[in-house]
């Protein structure tokens, strides 16, 4: 019953940014009549289409999505969403009747962020056993424990109105995409590459961990001694392929804008960038926790890249434990 009603909430929550957004396309496909306060707002949304994605962001998903996660104690659906909004936006950003944009381009960008969320997507479910908000990220029940009482509101800002500026930031190439039709060139090649190299990397990166941690899960029923430490395909180069991974889809999702002449708007991707390598931080104090992996882990650090895949450096005396 659970499953269903998060199913339920998941589809609901972004119908109003949907209604309203399709409500101003019918409007604007009507012929102009005498000035009312709704054709003002129409206007409005016509000629601000960058400013209008920030706003039914912060209705629809801050507001919204904080008030859904302060009902359930559980701020689960930004996890999920984080796949799927780049796809609204995308879309919004392509169908909105300011855009222009070379066919090429907005085609392959459209179809590159579809196949990064479908991969995105399976990965979130695949790791959540299909279920639907059974928990949310770690972090934000470290998060959660840590703040106590003040959780509530804090979670605002922390959960919410900071994804807010990292989704529309590393999504601001999908606007500058559709607001040029500058000709496809060679900088769209190397994008494209880059996009689909990050794709295809991350599925093995995620699929070698998932594996991995299902392993160790088998283990621990038997009552078997666990694996401390993942060091095969690509985690055997990067202690983060995964998050590499990631980054390279973003940067190369940039280029895009680059060949259009917004290269500003690398603040999006560098800004993620800097997150990301925070919660790298978290992330290996975490595993350094951890009594039965600490040992190992702190060789594998001491042998392996953090993020970009690179031989390992040979470490006399010293003796990995893989799997």
């Amino acid at each position: 019953m659970g499953n269903l009603k998060n199913i339920a909430v998941a589809f609901l929550v972004s119908l109003p940014s949907i209604f309203f957004y399709l409500s101003f396309l019918h409007h604007h496909e009507k012929p102009q009549q005498q000035q009312t306060a709704t054709s003002q707002l129409w206007s409005w949304c016509y000629h601000h289409p960058l400013l209008l994605a920030n706003l039914l962001f912060f209705a629809n998903v801050d507001v919204l999505f904080w008030l859904v996660g302060i009902l359930q104690s559980n701020n689960w659906l930004i996890d999920l969403y984080w796949t799927v909004i780049p796809v609204m936006l995308v879309h919004y950003y392509a169908t909105h009747p300011m855009a222009k944009a070379d066919a090429v381009r907005s085609m392959v960008a459209i179809v590159l962020t579809w196949v990064w969320s479908i991969r995105l997507t399976h990965n979130y479910f695949r790791r959540e056993k299909w279920e639907w908000g059974a928990r949310e990220d770690w972090r934000f029940n470290e998060m959660r424990k840590e703040y106590g009482k003040h959780w509530w509101w804090i979670s605002f800002f922390a959960v919410y109105l900071s994804q807010q500026v990292f989704l529309i930031g590393i999504c601001l190439p999908m606007y500058a995409i559709h607001s040029s039709d500058t000709p496809w060139g060679t900088w769209d090649i190397i994008a494209a590459i880059a996009c689909i190299t990050g794709i295809i990397m991350a599925y093995f990166a995620d699929t070698q961990l998932h594996d991995f941690v299902n392993r160790n899960a088998t283990l621990k029923e038997l009552g078997a001694p666990l694996v401390p430490n993942l060091d095969k395909g690509l985690w055997r180069y990067s202690r983060h392929p995964n998050y590499f991974a990631e980054q390279l889809w973003w940067w190369g999702l940039f280029l895009f804008a680059w060949n259009v002449g917004q290269g500003w708007m690398c603040i999006g991707p560098l800004v993620n960038s800097l997150c990301l390598a925070y919660v790298t931080v978290l992330v290996e104090r975490r595993m350094l926790k951890q009594e039965y992996r600490s040992e190992a882990y702190t060789q594998y650090q001491k042998t392996t890249s953090v993020w970009i895949p690179w031989f390992k450096r040979d470490i006399p005396g010293t003796k990995q434990k893989s799997i």
